[in-house]
């Protein structure tokens, strides 16, 4: 039923997007170019689905898409290229929610993610999964909080990345299981399973379809998942919402945004090509085989989206007394 419904919005989005337009207003036109910037390297999980977007689009539209890494800065080298390119439409930025809180976690940030930039489409959501070292004695999710509150001072748990994710799941987690971690930085998810797996950290909470390989190989133990119900990925893996915290659920997501001033016109357009993609994606099952759930929403509920999420990141951060770097 819910691919349905997503398959009745798009397909709605984009009829109603060429009705309304003449022949002469459509956008993109075929064999025209789409710059879509991805903001880290080639190769991890964002630069995949921007690719699966990429080559769907252009089988979509008949369009040529490029797929353009600019890692570096927090994401923001890649941010900054889309802010400053032409407001034209043609040239967009994918990236994960981590661009939006670029003011709460830099010192200096370069732009305001709510206000630099225009909301053109949510892509997706996925569910992180929390893993500790295999040889954790305790087995569930609810004995290691448990433990965690009788000796905070011996449970470390890994940030792969400042306000990502994983950062604020980590933070949703110690509060809402009332313990206190000792949290250790480190430059990404690949060190930071590293020591988990090496016995160096004891915890750590990040994007399910990046842990997964090694929870499947038993280098690390998985404990739950963020999201509301199970993954078909991991169907054995609870959630942390039968570990017994009713309230939580957390999801990564992804996005496209444009420059500030791109007309809305062209905003409706690439809102509509993008949800028919998303649509096609989570019918062939690609989506599912990295881990994503499809969104459907149009840029103005993908904005008020953007404000909630900011909204609870910022407080997780003030909270847990996280000093932008």
């Amino acid at each position: 039923m819910k691919l349905l419904r997503w398959l009745s919005v798009a397909t709605a989005c984009g009829w109603a997007a060429s009705a309304g337009a003449s022949p002469a207003a459509v956008f993109p036109e075929r064999g025209q170019t789409l710059r879509l910037v991805v903001p880290f390297a080639a190769g991890g999980g964002v630069d995949n689905a921007a690719r699966l977007l990429g080559e769907q689009l252009r089988k979509q539209l008949g369009v040529t898409v490029l797929v353009e890494n600019r890692a570096g800065a927090s994401g923001t080298i890649g941010g900054k290229a889309v802010q400053t390119a032409a407001a034209d439409g043609t040239t967009l930025l994918f990236s994960a929610a981590t661009h939006v809180l670029a003011r709460q976690v830099l010192t200096n940030p370069p732009y305001d993610p709510q206000t630099d930039f225009a909301p053109v489409a949510r892509f997706g959501e996925a569910p992180l999964m929390v893993v500790v070292a295999p040889q954790t004695a305790q087995r569930k999710l609810a004995d290691v909080l448990a433990a965690a509150r009788q000796q905070p001072e011996s449970w470390t748990a890994a940030i792969p990345a400042a306000g990502a994710p994983s950062h604020l799941a980590t933070l949703l987690l110690a509060q809402q299981g009332g313990v206190k971690f000792t949290y250790v930085a480190y430059k990404g998810t690949q060190p930071a399973l590293t020591d988990v797996g090496g016995g160096h950290v004891n915890l750590l909470v990040d994007s399910m379809i990046s842990v997964l390989p090694l929870a499947k190989a038993g280098r690390v133990r998985p404990l739950a998942i963020t999201a509301k119900k199970r993954s078909p990925l991991a169907p054995d893996v609870p959630t942390v919402h039968e570990a017994g915290l009713a309230n939580f659920a957390y999801a990564s997501w992804y996005g496209v945004w444009a420059p500030k001033n791109t007309p809305a016109d062209r905003i409706a357009a690439l809102n509509a090509a993008i949800n028919g993609a998303v649509a096609a994606l989570a019918k062939s099952g690609a989506l599912e085989a990295l881990g994503i759930e499809p969104v459907s929403e149009t840029p103005e509920q993908f904005k008020r989206f953007i404000a909630s999420d900011v909204s609870q990141g910022a407080e997780l951060l003030k909270t847990a007394g996280f000093k932008p770097e």
